[in-house]
């Protein structure tokens, strides 16, 4: 059975975070493990507190999962402290863990800011070089590249801009483009468009977590970059088109919609 690592911080609404990747990794048939980066405090309507965990916590965590189930993959969520990211950082490097997907979660889907500014530095030049891949959306792609997108052509600029300064595999999900919802998967010039089309629902708490949990899936069972994100594409319009309706806002996915 292969194993995938979450490390992201917790939603108690089980929309996000390590609940949404924990139940897209079972929905895999993959093993899941979640290291604690946060508590938050939120639901479908909103974030309403966050609580960083000690980052020598957070690097027991990692050890207490590393010495004894070492996974195939590794996913990353929400760091909100510079602390933690480089203690993150630190026991990737010591373990030499592969498959690292990142995604680099600044906005949640409500709309509130997740990651401090004092942590943008230390994601951008010491954990996000370490990822095979990364999955920002828009609005987090314009934090990484320092300018906006509007446009397919935008989101490819703003890719070749990340693209400077790392070298790995980046994908900028294109959700929040008004007339598609077409992706661009980016490596060191090479573009491919991963085309989409917009689901009516309204319903998307936790996409972003979804998504990169199953590209790590992907990954651990052996597939490529390219094949990995298809599939995990397909289960996330799976996900949408499930159109399960919780809560008063933007409720949470259908991660057993297979």
């Amino acid at each position: 059975m292969k194993k995938v690592l979450t490390i992201a911080g917790s939603d108690c609404s089980g929309g996000a975070g390590i609940q949404a990747d924990i139940k897209t990794m079972t929905a895999h048939k993959i093993y899941a493990m979640s290291v604690i980066t946060a508590l938050t405090a939120q639901n479908t309507t909103g974030v309403y507190g966050v609580l960083d965990v000690a980052p020598d916590f957070v690097g027991q965590q990692i050890d207490c999962v590393m010495t004894d189930i070492f996974p195939d993959a590794v996913k990353i969520g929400m760091v909100s402290a510079p602390s933690i990211i480089l203690k993150i950082v630190d026991k990737l490097k010591e373990y030499q863990a592969q498959n690292i997907v990142v995604d680099p979660v600044m906005i949640s889907t409500s709309g509130s800011r997740l990651l401090s500014d004092d942590a943008m530095e230390a994601l951008m030049t010491q954990l996000i070089p370490l990822a095979l891949i990364i999955t920002p959306n828009i609005p987090e792609a314009e934090c990484l590249a320092d300018m906006k997108i509007h446009s397919k052509e935008e989101m490819v600029r703003a890719a070749q801009k990340i693209g400077e300064s790392y070298s790995g595999h980046i994908l900028i999900k294109g959700g929040h483009l008004k007339d598609s919802a077409d992706d661009l998967l980016y490596h060191q010039g090479e573009l491919t468009w991963f085309p989409g089309r917009k689901i009516a629902n309204e319903n998307t708490h936790g996409t972003g977590c979804t998504l990169s949990s199953a590209i790590a899936c992907n990954l651990a069972e052996g597939y490529g970059v390219l094949e990995s994100v298809h599939m995990a594409k397909d289960y996330i319009i799976c996900a949408l088109e499930a159109k399960l309706n919780l809560g008063q806002g933007s409720g949470p996915l259908n991660h057993c919609c297979w």
